[in-house]
């Protein structure tokens, strides 16, 4: 969660041509996958395969193999529209492309993850310089261009921490409108604010009230979850290599899984991780198990996270020849224990 504030660089300081008009049918919710991180990584603009870097079809390829369907894929805002209401820029739509292709062939559908935390560089989304209005503007250019790919799924933003959330509400709901003005009519999956953790969903934070005030999500092609973050270790921030709070982690998803059922809404666990640590891989995989096993409440999940660039020594880091193996075999086997998700 907060780690990567610093991690990946951000310390909160001619048009492109379209797929085809015809809209694709909405692609089973079985999401069960990995972060694939990298290209969100750096300073911007950055070297590209220096500074960030998109996954490979080497590199997806070798998650698809261990039965996963799903990769979230963290990208930067500003690479992708370095000047907000204007094109996007054809080099980095290349790139997410190929990625999203890539993943495609290997039997894996796409998060497209604006991983910004509500920031187009240093100004937050509900200022002067970044509206609502701004922010909707990225998302009906990226759905115009991905609406006939139904494998791809629009994930609104990454953990937005310090905005309001009902400020918030505004600016999900116009990107949500925006998506669909394009006629793409794939999942869009919306976060809420105070970092969208799945222990604090239900609490009154400084930001507001998630599960009061993220009600208000409307979305005219009624094809919406919630993004929910929950990690294992003593203060869920996902930066500590212990799993202290693996218990309580599991308790918190069950809570929300009452809530979602009570309300009739649907959630996706866009991010949860675990080092090797004795019991951090069978918490994690217990908390993988529970939603597989509510399919109605909990869309799929996809855990943090895998990716090129990472240091060797990243506790967290899912490489499944490396220090990890173990939590990779828990995704694994999470992926594939029934019931079974279809491609």
């Amino acid at each position: 969660m907060r780690r990567r504030l610093a991690l990946a660089g951000l310390l909160l300081p001619g048009l492109i041509p379209a797929l085809p008009p015809a809209p694709a049918a909405a692609a089973p919710s079985c999401l069960r996958g990995v972060n694939l991180s990298g290209a969100e990584f750096g300073t911007v603009p950055g070297r590209y395969g220096f500074d960030y870097l998109y996954p490979s079809a080497q590199t997806i390829g070798r998650f698809a193999a261990l039965g996963l369907t799903a990769m979230r894929l963290p990208i930067r805002w500003e690479r992708l529209q370095p000047v907000l209401r204007q094109p996007l820029d054809p080099d980095e739509l290349g790139r997410l492309e190929a990625a999203v292709s890539a993943a495609t062939v290997a039997g894996m559908r796409t998060v497209i993850d604006l991983h910004n935390y509500a920031y187009h560089g240093k100004a937050r989304i509900d200022s002067e310089m970044v509206t609502p209005e701004a922010f909707a503007d990225v998302w009906r250019r990226l759905a115009r261009h991905f609406r006939g790919d139904a494998s791809v799924v629009f994930g609104l933003m990454n953990e937005p921490h310090d905005i309001p959330a009902d400020r918030w509400l505004a600016a999900a709901n116009a990107a949500v409108a925006a998506i669909r003005e394009t006629g793409a009519t794939q999942l869009v999956l919306v976060p809420g604010s105070g970092w969208t953790g799945a222990h604090s969903w239900t609490a009154d934070l400084p930001t507001g009230n998630n599960a009061a005030i993220m009600l208000g999500v409307v979305d005219p092609g009624e094809n919406v979850a919630y993004e929910v973050h929950q990690y294992l270790d003593a203060d869920f921030s996902g930066t500590h290599a212990e799993c202290s709070r693996g218990a309580d982690a599991l308790q918190a998803v069950e809570r929300l899984t009452g809530w979602l059922a009570q309300t009739k809404r649907r959630a996706f666990l866009g991010e949860i991780g675990a080092s090797a640590r004795k019991g951090c891989p069978e918490r994690l995989r217990a908390v993988l198990d529970h939603l597989n096993r509510n399919p109605r409440q909990w869309v799929g999940w996809t855990a943090w996270a895998a990716g090129d660039l990472w240091a060797p020594d990243y506790p967290l880091k899912l490489d499944p020849a490396g220090a990890n193996a173990p939590v990779v075999a828990a995704v694994q086997a999470a992926a594939r224990a029934e019931p079974t998700c279809e491609r």
